[in-house]
């Protein structure tokens, strides 16, 4: 590690704002990188964040449609929702995806991890690409309003392309997917 990646922010008190089953908002006094006093609000996330892009042998996939309350608007995304630290997270992938779309896969790729929005939150993320699809009943949760589509994965990307889709866990797998299937990788 360099003198750079060092951390340079000091924390000279922390307190929690705010507390439910799935965030905690903390407020941090903080001495910024130039030594000045200031705050710093994190929301942290009590799950993993969890995405899944289907990918049938005809390269359709599926989309869930639901309203996003803090984004007041209707979203087009692959299934994605919540897993436990205490559970591997392809069994939270296995989960979402069953209970979002009614589809069951026998291969699960990883596709990447990530911080869903670092300069405010510390989500962390693991999206998996489920081939060797069998399709069963779906089963939402009662906070869950789905539409569910099945297209063509080009139509999907397009959508990424065009604006359409702007949830960030589904822009990353469906733009990785068309890499890889570009590279002829899966």
């Amino acid at each position: 590690m360099n003198a750079k990646e060092n951390n340079t922010w000091t924390t000279l008190q922390s307190e929690v704002r705010y507390e439910n089953p799935w965030i905690r908002v903390s407020q941090h006094e903080v001495l910024n990188p130039k030594g000045k006093p200031g705050i710093y609000g994190v929301v942290s996330f009590k799950n993993l964040a969890i995405g899944v892009l289907p990918l049938d042998k005809d390269l359709n996939t599926w989309l869930v449609g639901q309203w996003r309350y803090p984004l007041n608007k209707y979203s087009w995304e692959i299934p994605e929702g919540g897993g436990s630290y205490n559970i591997d997270p392809v069994e939270s992938a296995k989960r979402e995806l069953k209970e979002e779309t009614g589809l069951i896969a026998k291969k699960y790729t990883l596709l990447c991890n990530m911080h869903t929005s670092n300069s405010a939150t510390d989500e962390y993320c693991h999206i998996y690409l489920a081939q060797d699809l069998e399709q069963t009943e779906s089963d939402p949760e009662e906070t869950e309003d789905l539409q569910i589509k099945k297209i063509p994965f080009e139509t999907a990307y397009n959508m990424v392309m065009n604006g359409e889709i702007t949830d960030s866990l589904s822009m990353v797998a469906i733009l990785k997917t068309k890499i890889l299937l570009d590279k002829r990788l899966i």
